[in-house]
């Protein structure tokens, strides 16, 4: 029987099986839930309830073999499983999405992209086509695509957003910076890279105000 994983628990097994996966490149072929907390400053409890959600491979006083245990998390998080997508909004995130091969690597296929814009139709650098987005229903419902990523401007995501719905799709990656309202069956993950830009400011100001009252202090 598969176990329940959390949101949460989901959210960090990618932080694990990067770190692995840097390990497995040095031949390290076991590794404990410790090292990996320690590493990466988590709590080890928290790996430990982590690791224990996705494998059953752990060993006191050994750990997990590295191997075996990047394999139980990849299950986990599909990438065992290529999943086809579509994508709306053919501008240079779009088009940069659309040639990073990478995505494979997690599970991902982005099968074509869709655009209003006539200028940009046809083949892009990665050999992937680029169409009008009239034509998005029909190949959605014909190669059962259940992903859309979005990369529209905010005055038209909703607008795409139902587009893709009455598509099929099911699950949503959102790039642009607005809320999206969808059936409560549809998974929608929005990308705030506002949010993310002001936590990096926020540690730069705090950072900066701390080293000034030092150097007025030595002062």
């Amino acid at each position: 029987m598969k176990r329940s994983i959390s949101i949460q628990t989901l959210q960090r097994l990618p932080i694990y099986l990067n770190f692995l996966k840097e390990l497995s490149q040095n031949k390290r072929m076991n590794i404990s839930a410790k090292c990996i907390a320690d590493n990466l400053r988590l709590g080890e409890i928290q790996v430990r309830k982590d690791l224990a959600a996705v494998s059953s491979g752990g060993k006191p006083k050994v750990g997990y073999v590295t191997e075996d245990l990047i394999k139980d998390i990849e299950i986990n998080l599909g990438h065992n499983n290529l999943h086809d997508a579509v994508l709306v909004g053919a501008g240079k995130l779009g088009k940069a999405l659309l040639s990073y091969d990478g995505f494979k690597g997690y599970g991902l296929n982005i099968v074509a992209a869709f655009d209003v814009c006539g200028d940009v139709l046809g083949s892009n650098d990665s050999g992937k086509q680029i169409l009008a987005i009239d034509k998005m229903k029909d190949l959605c419902e014909r190669m059962k695509v259940r992903i859309g990523i979005i990369t529209v401007p905010a005055d038209s995501a909703q607008k795409v957003c139902d587009m893709l719905v009455e598509s099929g799709i099911l699950a949503i990656w959102n790039f642009a910076p607005t809320h999206l309202s969808a059936p409560e069956n549809i998974l929608i993950k929005s990308e705030n890279m506002a949010s993310s830009l002001a936590l990096l400011s926020m540690h730069l100001i705090k950072n900066i105000d701390s080293k000034k009252g030092e150097m007025d202090n030595e002062e």
